[in-house]
């Protein structure tokens, strides 16, 4: 009878901590949202880029403080500030798509999911031995997958339905994913977590001195790459579509939704073969797919082709920031809370990247672009042999 319980209250807690991957995902909306904020405002791509790369700027500021409040606060309290600030966020569009009231929506996103991914990863090692933290953390990037392929279906949707959208055309996607985000609150805030006591209070020099650390810092780069590999994907896919087919942003639109497809399924997948294979040649194989997505890109021009590199991109790429991020959490486990802000700090290379690729892109139009992901994908080669066994 307790063996039953003990497996209904884990359950219990798992749901509610999924439904919050789910609620992480809404920040690759922004991939999304800034073309067609691009579309309406006649931005250049260097001046769309600013909206990612604003998202993801805020991780360097809020990552590691958010790691030091998870020990005054406790990890469940955190993700759930964080996920009071993703409804705010939503919110804001809904009174406009101007430039300053995009940036204000953004900035605001960026913070909510920089508390949100610095809390919720290491909230889930509370509930998972740490031998399947990996395939765990990889399940909960599939739920938060799922999230992020809807996003550009949802968008397109409402810019082009003559079903009721109370004016909002493409903005419509933010209502919708306010409502779930309310409900992600409710759920985790019902939901009892026994919790590991911080055995100290850290700084912030304390935190960064973690960098010191040679695997530490090799694993923080590892997911400046990745995320910028992801965001720019995500930003840049329909625009290659768009100079190279000359198809229209909602007909190019469905890039985003493929790479997403396939970033969702490799997730899935991931999470079972994680259980049995080895990480290190799960994670050369996924480099491998995004090696030769990388070559792809570059010269192919036809939808198909290109259709083809972006699965592989996704599914290459979905498995990369649970492997290195369960890597630094196993090399420091008395400091989970502090490695993971320095590990949701690299989400700054959301930032970096796109604003690389926006002005490469300007200069020699979307290959460009992805010459500044390929160089991402070089490093990911170099990490792979540095992968330890858990």
């Amino acid at each position: 009878m307790t063996l039953v319980s003990d497996k209904r209250s884990s359950l219990m807690q798992f749901v509610p901590v999924m439904l919050c991957f789910f609620a992480m995902g809404f920040v690759d909306l922004v991939g999304t949202a800034s073309n067609y904020v691009q579309k309406d405002l006649g931005l250049s791509d260097s001046q769309a880029n600013v909206f990612p790369s604003l998202v993801f700027f805020w991780f360097l500021i809020f990552s590691v403080p958010t790691g030091i409040l998870m020990n005054r606060i406790g990890r469940k309290k955190t993700v759930l500030i964080s996920l009071l600030i993703t409804a705010v966020s939503l919110v804001v569009p809904v009174f406009g798509d101007g430039y300053y009231t995009m940036l204000i929506a953004f900035s605001m996103l960026g913070i909510g999911n920089a508390v949100m991914q610095t809390s919720l990863n290491p909230l889930v090692s509370n509930l998972i031995n740490p031998d399947r933290l990996a395939s765990t953390l990889t399940f909960g990037q599939f739920v938060k997958a799922i999230a992020s392929f809807l996003a550009p279906i949802i968008a397109a949707w409402g810019a082009t339905t003559y079903l009721p959208t109370f004016g909002l055309g493409w903005r419509v996607l933010f209502v919708i994913y306010a409502i779930i985000c309310v409900f992600s609150v409710s759920a985790l805030a019902a939901t009892p977590i026994r919790e590991e006591k911080a055995d100290k209070a850290s700084g912030v020099l304390e935190c960064l001195r973690l960098l010191g650390r040679p695997f530490i810092l090799l694993c923080f780069i590892g997911i400046m790459c990745h995320v910028g590999i992801d965001v720019g994907t995500n930003t840049t896919a329909p625009k290659i579509i768009m100079e190279r087919l000359n198809l229209p942003l909602e007909d190019a639109g469905f890039a985003t939704s493929v790479y997403f497809i396939f970033r969702t399924a490799g997730c899935f997948i991931g999470a079972f073969l994680l259980r049995s294979m080895s990480p290190k040649l799960f994670f050369g194989i996924s480099v491998a797919m995004m090696l030769v997505a990388m070559a792809m890109l570059s010269v192919c021009d036809s939808l198909g082709a290109i259709y083809v590199a972006l699965g592989l991109v996704g599914f290459g790429n979905s498995n990369v920031f649970s492997i290195i991020f369960s890597q630094a959490l196993t090399a420091a486990p008395q400091e989970k809370n502090e490695v993971s802000g320095l590990m949701i700090m690299g989400l700054f290379g959301g930032t970096i990247f796109p604003l690389a690729m926006g002005f490469a892109a300007d200069a020699m139009g979307q290959v460009g672009a992805v010459a500044v992901m390929a160089a991402g994908v070089a490093y990911l080669i170099l990490y792979t042999l540095k992968i330890r066994r858990i």
